[in-house]
Parts: C-alpha cells; sequence; structure tokens
C-alpha cells in the first residue's frame, strides 16, 4: 500500500495523569521520529471544546508498509524502558481511542 498513512490516537487524560502521560508521549514519538519513513507529527492538547479527549496524537509515515516495522520498533523500546503503556492507562485511568487512516481520494 502507497501514499501517506496517519495514526491518529486520541485520548482522555486525567489532570493528574498529564504530566506522566506527556514525558511517555514524548519519549515514543523521538522513537517515531528517527525511523525511515517517517514524515511528521504532532501532539495536540484541547483548549476549548465538547470533546471528550483533551488529547491527540498524529503521526504522519510515508505509507502503510513501514507501520508494522514501526510497531516493532516502538515496543522494543517501550520493553526495554521496561513501559507498558496499557498498564499506565490502566493505572492513571487514561481512556484510548487510537486507529489508523489514510486519506480520502477526491
Amino acid at each position: 500500500m502507497s501514499g501517506a498513512f496517519y495514526r491518529i490516537d486520541k485520548f482522555v487524560v486525567p489532570a493528574a495523569a498529564r504530566e506522566e502521560f506527556l514525558v511517555k508521549v514524548m519519549m515514543t514519538h523521538k522513537v517515531l521520529e528517527a525511523q525511515e519513513g517517517f514524515v511528521n507529527h504532532a501532539v495536540l492538547e484541547q483548549v476549548a471544546g465538547p470533546g471528550e479527549f483533551n488529547f491527540v496524537t498524529v503521526a504522519e509515515w510515508e505509507s502503510a508498509d513501514v507501520v508494522e516495522r514501526v510497531r516493532a520498533v516502538v515496543a522494543a523500546v517501550h520493553k526495554a524502558a521496561n513501559f507498558d503503556p496499557q498498564e499506565m492507562f490502566a493505572r492513571l485511568g487514561i481512556r484510548a481511542d487510537l486507529a489508523s487512516y489514510k486519506p480520502v481520494a477526491a
């Protein structure tokens, strides 16, 4: 599969969990930046509106082809750092909506 590919993750993060959450997100995004096929990323915090998700992360990739390789690299880095995202989500009461997206053809 070729063409731009996006990983967009949305989170409900309690105020008390904000700092730890952001430290781990930034650590993960540093790994993403170093991967072949990486295009761009953003970490966004909600400042207004009724939406339930107060954090959104967006990672843009050259294509879907690189995603499985990158997923394995990130998992290895998390394991080496003794970091389990699911454990952190459960412990801090973070809810996540994690998904991949492709541009809609005009």
